[in-house]
């Protein structure tokens, strides 16, 4: 038998950090982390065969006073419960009531004094504004015409039932509401007016308007968590029937199909509105020119009526403005034709006319390619300053000109950036319908991918901010005191965008790219729209059916990118080199050695680069013990030949930022070729804190770096290269000859 150094290839126990006491669980199984399943929602993710929702259908009149700025509704509520249980009252959203004066919501928010202060900034913290928002319930009423008993607690009014609601029953109401509209400019909100001076008009962007019924699901039961001005909104489907009324000069947009458009458009508009159902190509609806003749002859004595039907829908939103130009297409998608469609003032062109309706069409064509095909008949880009808000089927954006026209390719791509946000919101969550009040993530995050997938079809030339593995290192590897994990309540979450928006976009893409590859992570997302498109997911119901419709295990990514503030931060911390001994059977070799601390200077007894050349190791014979009690014998001596001249490198990876990642390797030869290596993150499952592999190569390897196209988010890019970036130099003089 040889007498040789025998080292050990392929095996990391003497590194088990079960043995260190460093093992902490980030392999372990979600287990009972996630919700027990049961027939409501199954273990695999999908519905279960007792899945139940509720429905809630309205008919509601509204009227915009356009000199005053106050809107006054009357609704019809009619609810299902479809609920196993029994009710006894109703929970019904009171938005606006966040805008009250004595609303929790300024109650709560907290300011500080500074050397200096805008002026618009101090209203801010005084609320001193001169508005007075919140509703102004005038009837709450059943069907007959009696009135209801109802509490209101803030942004929630309780509605007690005249008699139990039992599983199948419905129950019909009425309210009547009014409130004073916003000014954006000085108060904020997702929906309100803008003053335009110039002209004196206004453009109206209504939103959160009447009072809508709160979920009750398996889940929560009633999702009544106040409204406190972040956390969006958790909904029921109905059908909605809505009819506006505004001066005769308004041109409204809506929720759903119009039903009236001969008595609301002049003969040339009709026309031109019919042209563009099955136009490829943007086609004006409304001029500019007819909108600025509105506008200095503003019309407030007469009055029309637009009225609308959307089928199936959580919500209902609309615009309105005598400013409005509009312009629409068709768009192919699954069969049906939905119209895109844009409304915007003249302070928005040229832009908006260029850009805002094909970014549109472009939207639907990609999200129904990852989800499902979009099912409304319009989709709808509505122009104002400085917001980017999403209902069903239409959306409020910015993107606005200087006065002159002129705009910078920041304010294209921002502008565009957002339409396709906005415009991707109807899948999430307007159709695959999460709770924005618990899980903000779930509606933005999931959106935000879609976005960047459609942007990367359709506008490759734009730049990239967010939402990717390399532009949320900065994010992760921040102070961990001002950072939540994903899975955080919206209203007590730290950096927002990042949180919810960019670091879940970021992990999709990591997801799809690295860690599943397209084909398994496309089929397992669009089987999770599938499943739950107009239905109420939860994030196990996400977690479950990405792994049941693929087959890889996530629960360790799962636990890594959503519920701790882990970051990616890998080091290639060593290096060895060998070569099998050459002094058997006429086997070649040099023995230069390993670098020792003397040779290298290196205190932490590392190698810093090759430049000692390889280590040599013997191959032995081996032992009958390592048989078993199998008969046959492996070809000793062949194997020995087949890698006499194998360079064996031994890498040693440190994982200093917590998180468990696949480790990408890009191996760059001393003939200058290179090759991407890519290893599971399974490599770290026997120990978190570091992985040891042996790699046998044919071409000698002059270096070797971690995450070479910057995909997996690694937050520090000093350490993950070998030889490290500040011996590079060193290591080049001794390849030319200089350090021999």
């Amino acid at each position: 038998m040889r007498k040789s150094l025998i080292i050990l290839i392929t095996t990391f126990l003497a590194y088990n950090a079960f043995s260190q006491g460093e093992y902490k669980a980030k392999f372990e199984q979600l287990g009972t982390t996630l919700p027990t399943p049961n027939s409501y929602r199954t273990a695999s993710g999908a519905p279960g065969e007792d899945y139940w929702q509720q429905r809630a259908d309205y008919t509601i009149d509204v009227e915009i006073d356009d000199q005053n700025q106050v809107l006054t509704g009357s609704e019809t509520i009619t609810y299902t419960n479809n609920s196993p249980d029994v009710l006894t009252y109703l929970w019904v959203q009171l938005d606006q009531n966040m805008r009250a004066p004595d609303s929790d919501t300024y109650k709560t928010r907290g300011s500080i004094v500074r050397d200096s202060i805008s002026a618009k900034s101090l209203l801010r913290v005084t609320n001193n504004d001169g508005y007075t928002g919140g509703y102004k319930v005038s009837a709450v009423k059943d069907a007959a015409g009696k009135n209801l008993p109802h509490r209101i607690n803030k942004t929630m009014m309780r509605v007690e039932l005249p008699q139990p609601m039992k599983t199948g029953d419905k129950f019909t109401f009425s309210i009547d509401w009014s409130y004073n509209i916003n000014d954006r400019m000085l108060v904020g909100g997702r929906g309100g007016y803008e003053f335009f001076p110039k002209d004196g008009n206004y453009s109206y962007t209504i939103a959160q308007w009447f009072p809508r019924m709160a979920v009750y699901d398996d889940v929560n039961g009633w999702q009544n968590k106040q409204f406190l001005g972040r956390g969006e909104f958790a909904l029921v489907f109905g059908d909605y029937k809505v009819r506006i009324t505004v001066p005769a000069d308004h041109i409204v947009a809506a929720t759903g199909d119009l039903q009236n458009p001969a008595d609301v458009l002049t003969a040339d508009q009709l026309k031109r509105f019919e042209t563009a159902k099955s136009a490829d190509e943007p086609v004006i609806i409304v001029t500019q020119k007819e909108a600025v003749k509105k506008e200095k002859n503003p019309n407030y004595s007469n009055k029309a009526t637009w009225e609308y039907h959307a089928e199936n829908v959580r919500d209902f939103a609309f615009a309105t403005s005598r400013k409005f130009i509009w312009d629409a297409m068709g768009v192919d998608v699954g069969g049906k034709r939905p119209l895109a469609m844009s409304y915007y003032p003249k302070e928005g062109n040229p832009l908006w006319e260029k850009e805002s309706t094909w970014a549109v069409a472009r939207t639907l064509i990609t999200y129904s390619k990852f989800t499902i095909d979009y099912p409304y008949p319009v989709a709808i880009s509505v122009h104002a300053a400085s917001i980017g808000m999403e209902y069903p089927m239409i959306c409020f954006n910015f993107g606005r000109p200087d006065a002159n026209g002129a705009y910078t390719d920041a304010k294209k791509w921002g502008m565009i950036g957002v339409i396709i946000h906005e415009v991707g919101h109807n899948f999430f969550p307007m159709i695959i319908n999460s709770d924005e009040r618990q899980w903000t993530w779930m509606d933005e995050g999931l959106n935000s991918f879609v976005q960047h997938l459609t942007e990367r079809e359709w506008y490759p030339e734009k730049p990239i901010r967010r939402g990717t593995p390399a532009t949320i290192t900065r994010y992760m590897k921040g102070d961990k005191e001002f950072i939540r994990p994903i899975m955080t309540n919206s209203e007590q979450i730290l950096q927002f965008g990042s949180n919810a928006y960019s670091k879940p976009s970021a992990a999709l893409v990591l997801l799809r790219e690295t860690v599943m590859g397209p084909e398994l992570f496309d089929y397992a997302f669009k089987e999770y729209a599938q499943r739950w498109a107009f239905k109420h997911p939860t994030p196990a119901d996400f977690f479950r059916t990405m792994e049941d419709a693929s087959a890889v295990d996530l629960d360790w990514f799962w636990k890594g990118w959503f519920y701790t503030t882990d970051h990616v931060d890998v080091a290639v911390e060593d290096v060895k080199w060998f070569r099998i001994k050459g002094n058997q059977k006429g086997f070649e070799g040099r023995v230069q050695g390993q670098i020792t601390d003397t040779q290298s200077g290196n205190s932490d007894g590392r190698n810093k680069d090759f430049s000692n050349g390889f280590e040599e190791f013997a191959v032995i014979d081996t032992d009958s013990r390592f048989y078993g009690e199998f008969m046959n014998r492996v070809d000793d001596d062949q194997i020995i030949q087949n890698h006499a001249n194998k360079n064996f490198y031994q890498v040693t990876f440190s994982n200093q930022g917590g998180l468990v990642t696949p480790v990408i390797i890009e191996w760059t030869y001393a003939d200058g070729s290179k090759e991407v290596e890519k290893i599971p993150a399974e490599i770290w499952r026997y120990n978190e804190t570091q992985a040891v592999k042996v790699f046998a190569k044919d071409k000698e390897v002059v270096s070797i770096k971690f995450d070479p196209n910057n995909e997996l988010a690694d937050t520090e890019n000093g350490n993950n290269a070998f030889p490290r970036v500040d011996e590079a130099s060193r290591f080049e003089k001794f390849k030319s000859g200089g350090g021999q």
